[in-house]
């Protein structure tokens, strides 16, 4: 049988595992996994969350199992509730019980109809964000008040797991970019190269007239030559049928 490690303690076979699942299968999957296991994991835990600022706001990037929807979205509209100031201001918001919370009341009315009555929000460092957390949630009063460490330990983690998905995620963008950059290239060459069989010219000239229809036309360079590219090989096939 697999050893269990404390609440507390770092494991790295879930490191290991978080790493793998971000490069395979990337940030939704990863943060899917993790809101699971934070309710696995956390005494007093019965949902979870992950709160993210992403062009410039908020949003939920995963929720657990069984999570309500409008938990985190109401504090995103009202611009108030835990986790919006725990991603917001860095810091740790616990609320034992909502019935009596008086912080965000637009929020609590709305969390209490849901069952809900005990929230923490932790900030999580993200790196490149200006702002995220994860939050918990409990359905009996003060239910996470034993937790308080084993849920900072596991926001620790999420916080490498979490780093560690945005850079494979940044990497494949900065890649995908590069292939596309390749292939414009590409095809404006054979473009070039097309229109200087066509019309006796050289480089230079078959380049300006690209450019000029490209301007004319208000379209991108890119996108003519493509279509000059799609004329003349669609008209090479025609030919030879």
């Amino acid at each position: 049988m697999t050893p269990q490690t404390t609440d507390t303690e770092t494991d790295p076979s879930t490191q290991t595992l978080d790493h793998a699942l971000a490069r395979t299968q990337g940030l939704d999957t990863l943060l899917r996994d993790l809101t699971d296991r934070a309710v696995q994991q956390v005494p007093g835990a019965d949902a979870c969350s992950v709160t993210v600022r992403r062009a410039d706001r908020l949003m939920t990037l995963a929720g657990s199992t069984g999570l309500p929807s409008g938990l985190d979205l109401r504090q995103y509209e009202n611009g108030s509730g835990p986790c919006v100031d725990a991603a917001e201001t860095g810091s740790a918001q616990y609320s034992p019980d909502l019935a009596t919370e008086t912080r965000w009341p637009a929020y609590t009315e709305y969390a209490l109809t849901t069952g809900v009555r005990c929230v923490l929000a932790l900030p999580l460092a993200v790196e490149g964000e200006t702002g995220a957390a994860l939050n918990l949630y409990g359905l009996g009063a003060d239910s996470l008040a034993q937790a308080l460490d084993a849920a900072r330990a596991f926001a620790e983690r999420a916080a490498d797991a979490v780093n560690e998905a945005l850079r494979i995620e940044r990497e494949r963008a900065s890649a995908a970019d590069v292939r596309t950059a390749l292939l414009s290239r590409s095809v404006i060459d054979q473009a070039v190269g097309m229109l200087m069989a066509r019309e006796r010219i050289d480089a230079h000239r078959a380049m300006e007239r690209l450019r000029r229809a490209s301007q004319h036309r208000n379209v991108k360079l890119r996108d003519l030559c493509a279509e000059v590219v799609a004329r003349a090989t669609g008209g090479a096939s025609h030919r030879g049928q």
